[in-house]
């Protein structure tokens, strides 16, 4: 053989271990490989575990089951009905990795920010708050969820309770356990969270912190009447009690919605309001910016809290934001998200009506992502659940979003993470042979049109 096939060959074996070469001393077999190490035992950690919280008031319990519902992606094939994030279709990925490049170009991108973010990033937040609100209570957060837990740490011991719409979002719910909080029910009617049980609620359990979303709720598509919306804070400040308000999709309004109210901060001078906001939801899962604000001396602990945990967000990220919201591109793609949106809800709203009219629609939103179902008395969630996912739809069970037993079955429809009208009527039409196949119940219905 050549010496440059016997280089090539010995090279090989190098990288694969099977011999070792040292220069000036020759080639030698390589030491046979260690035996995988035996599985340990890992038994004792049960005991450990569940030791660690054996003198909680309120045992914390990590339940992401309810999150990962809507961070799952489904299998090939089947419809995303439990998305919780706009489809690639509608991100604008052309505008953020514009956003992305200037940004990295900006003198000092790679350097350490200010830990409570880029003042000029503050000061557009507080613009878009608007009201009492300036730059100064202004924390620069990486996504709502970061930040509802930094809130709620904040905010409340472990061991107390903590006020919650029922239903709400399941994330929140899972923030508050897992930090050993007691969630406590307050229902959400047509017009948001109900006053009257808001102030029953507080007056019961002495809960300092109600957690509340007053825009396009999550899941109900509620937003808070005017007259509740001052009420609300009056109940508040009188309990001695933080609000916090998860305001997630604000920029994800429909193209036939009027104005919509302001945030609650925005009428809010005393402090009794910590508000979240993010820029996720109408952008991508990956664009992780988000505001946390407050008035008072609370702003110091958030600061601590969010300093401790995460130091801050990424300057680059940061940056970007700022191109980004700078942009002209940014209002043509919420004009767009808007429209299309819009859309999207109609073509849900005629499918159900025309092949699933059975399970009811009390509200149609005109703002956020999804639809809000009532099953029929007698449906199982779970059933229906698993049926729609072997007819190719997966679709978001109801009893996640409820702290305690809910009043009825519920399904959440998404309608954002879809690729367009046509898949979701299709997925209507699944759903329909999923609803048909429940047992215990007559063959299909006629007029009704099965996926081919």
């Amino acid at each position: 053989m050549s010496p440059v096939t016997v280089s090539r060959a010995l090279a090989q074996l190098a990288a694969e271990g099977l011999v070792v070469t040292r220069p000036g001393a020759g080639a030698f077999r390589a030491q046979p490989r260690p035996q995988a190490a035996a599985a340990g035992d890992t038994s004792w950690q049960e005991v450990a575990l569940s030791a660690d919280g054996a003198a909680d008031v309120v045992p914390r319990s990590v339940d992401a089951s309810g999150v990962l519902v809507s961070l799952a992606a489904p299998p090939p094939g089947v419809i995303e009905f439990n998305g919780g994030y706009l489809h690639p279709c509608l991100q604008p990925e052309r505008a953020m990795a514009a956003a992305l490049s200037r940004a990295g170009r900006r003198p000092g991108a790679w350097g350490r920010p200010p830990m409570e973010g880029l003042p000029e990033l503050r000061e557009w937040f507080a613009r878009q708050i608007g009201g009492p609100v300036t730059a100064a209570g202004v924390l620069v957060t990486s996504g709502g969820q970061s930040a509802l837990t930094t809130a709620l740490r904040a905010l409340a011991p472990p061991g107390a309770p903590v006020l919650v719409e029922s239903p709400t979002y399941p994330g929140m719910l899972a923030i508050a356990r897992a930090a050993g909080l007691r969630p406590v029910p307050v229902p959400v009617d047509a017009d948001g969270v109900r006053p009257a049980l808001l102030a029953d609620a507080f007056k019961a359990t002495g809960a300092r912190v109600l957690v509340c979303q007053p825009l396009f709720q999550n899941p109900t598509g509620a937003v808070l009447a005017p007259e509740r919306r001052g009420e609300v804070l009056r109940i508040a400040r009188e309990a001695g009690a933080f609000v916090v308000e998860d305001d997630f999709v604000r920029r994800l309004v429909h193209e036939d919605a009027g104005p919509l109210p302001r945030p609650l901060a925005a009428d809010d001078p005393d402090g009794v309001v910590v508000h979240v906001c993010s820029l996720t939801k109408a952008t991508s899962p990956s664009f992780r910016v988000s505001a946390l604000v407050a008035h008072g001396p609370v702003l110091e602990r958030l600061r601590a809290i969010q300093v401790v945990d995460t130091f801050f967000v990424p300057r680059p990220l940061q940056e970007a934001t700022l191109e980004l919201v700078g942009s002209p591109a940014w209002p043509r793609h919420l004009r767009a998200v808007s429209a299309a949106l819009r859309s999207r809800r109609e073509a849900m709203t005629a499918a159900l009506r025309l092949h699933l009219p059975e399970p009811a629609l009390p509200h149609v939103p005109s703002g956020g992502y999804h639809l809000w179902l009532r099953l029929p008395d007698g449906t199982s969630e779970s059933a229906l659940t698993a049926a729609a996912l072997r007819a190719g739809v997966a679709v978001t069970p109801g009893r996640p979003y409820f702290s305690a037993e809910p009043p009825a079955g519920h399904l959440r429809l998404s309608f954002a993470a879809v690729a367009g009208t046509g898949e979701i009527e299709e997925g209507v039409r699944r759903l329909r042979t999923a609803f048909d196949d429940l047992p215990g119940r007559p063959g299909q219905r006629a007029g009704a049109h099965r996926p081919g």
